[in-house]
């Protein structure tokens, strides 16, 4: 048996039925289970990764000594644990916070939440832990670190059962911008171009950018996130900016793809999901809205997709819903199921942004523990993998109340 293939069979840990098409890592490799949950390894391999959508990740040693000694027909069996996130956004400075990141999971003890997304590059393009990818450190990402012990926080994180999302903002990044002008976003004189909070982007075409946020992306793995998540993984949404390519749709979408395609290559030794998040308009639109997110170009390379579905972001309302802010369940629902007709995917590779503060675009109302519990019931009757809140300020303890709990405002 040491010296021949082995047979291995995924299978969901509740029912015990297989898991067909799960992604099972060999080494560099990557295949998919067939219809039996089964796949077949050669005599050299000794440890498989598995994911599949809906499930943990999981890894297992196979003991050839003990198969050798078992029936010749011996099958090894890889369980998968069911799991939807519920999730809770940590900036740079919230996951540094001892209070703030202990309210978080004070939640997660009493069962409202079971992950967090936690900024690895914040929008400013810093870094809360002491990193190894050189150019960080001179581009001054390190140059305030929150968490002095990521090895240590993570396993505090894994003790306690929280599945981990690093989120990484890609081409929103004023501290590689102003060290590094020559990668920075122009406008059409040549000048450095700043976003309405007067940060700075970087050419989503320059392959020195991918670099640079990839090998982030790898340390975060090797670090034991579960899952990568990328943030402005997108073009501004401004006319009149200079690139290094022609602003053309497929140049767009090819800078997107080509990023994310890298990324993707560049993590598979280490089994970790692969999200990224989506612009809320491009569930509706069939174009790649000007950003560089076209649909169908996203599908085979992601994971998750994740929308994000805040009402306030919605400015021009969609089919029958003007005012977003004052419909949460419908903006969710139908912006999922809009997304879910274009690309053909089950209900579980998505999983939305959800909109936990205070309405900026119409009349500046509170969104109180019922508009969040709208949100959430939308994300969850569509069927979506859980659900993300964001709050800038990582404040969620009168998010998710008792049933019944006074509706308490989110700033």
């Amino acid at each position: 048996m040491n010296g021949k293939p082995v047979t291995v069979k995924v299978i969901d840990a509740s029912t015990q039925k297989p898991i067909k098409g799960a992604i099972v890592t060999l080494k560099n490799n990557i295949i998919l289970t067939d219809e039996t949950g089964s796949f077949t390894i050669k005599p050299d391999i000794h440890k498989v990764a598995v994911r599949a959508h809906g499930y943990l990740r999981a890894e297992q040693t196979i003991d050839r000594a003990a198969l050798h000694a078992s029936p010749k027909n011996a099958v090894v069996q890889i369980k998968l644990t069911p799991f939807i996130p519920k999730a809770l956004y940590l900036s740079v400075y919230g996951v540094g916070s001892r209070i703030l990141r202990n309210s978080a999971l004070s939640l997660a003890e009493k069962g409202k939440i079971n992950a967090l997304v936690i900024d690895v590059k914040g929008d400013r393009g810093m870094m809360p832990y002491k990193s190894t990818v050189k150019l960080a450190t001179d581009v001054g990402a390190q140059k305030i670190i929150t968490v002095r012990d990521i090895k240590g926080q993570m396993k505090a994180f894994k003790e306690k059962g929280i599945y981990t999302i690093a989120r990484i903002v890609v081409f929103k990044d004023n501290l590689l911008g102003l060290a590094r002008p020559d990668l920075a976003i122009k406008t059409a004189d040549g000048k450095i171009w700043r976003d309405r909070e007067g940060l700075i982007w970087v050419d989503p075409a320059k392959k020195e950018v991918w670099d640079y946020v990839t090998s982030i992306a790898v340390e975060a793995a090797r670090n034991g996130f579960d899952e990568i998540q990328f943030d402005y993984v997108r073009f501004p949404d401004k006319k009149g900016l200079t690139f290094s390519v022609s602003n053309t749709e497929e140049n767009r979408v090819n800078a997107i793809t080509g990023f994310l395609s890298q990324a993707k290559k560049q993590l598979l030794p280490y089994n970790v999901f692969l999200s990224a998040d989506i612009f809320g308009y491009v569930c509706w639109n069939r174009n790649d809205t000007f950003i560089g997110q076209r649909l169908k170009d996203l599908v085979p390379i992601l994971d998750y997709m994740s929308p994000m579905l805040y009402p306030s972001g919605f400015q021009y309302g969609i089919p029958g819903y003007r005012v977003p802010v004052a419909h949460p369940y419908e903006i969710v629902y139908l912006s999922l199921k809009k997304m879910q007709e274009r690309t053909d995917l089950p209900p579980n590779r998505f999983r939305p942004w959800l909109q936990a503060f205070r309405d900026y675009a119409f009349d500046r109302r509170p969104f109180t523990v019922k508009e969040i519990r709208e949100q959430i019931d939308a994300a969850e009757k569509f069927g979506s993998h859980g659900w993300m809140l964001w709050n800038p300020r990582n404040v969620y303890s009168s998010l998710i109340s008792d049933e019944n709990s006074n509706d308490q405002a989110v700033k």
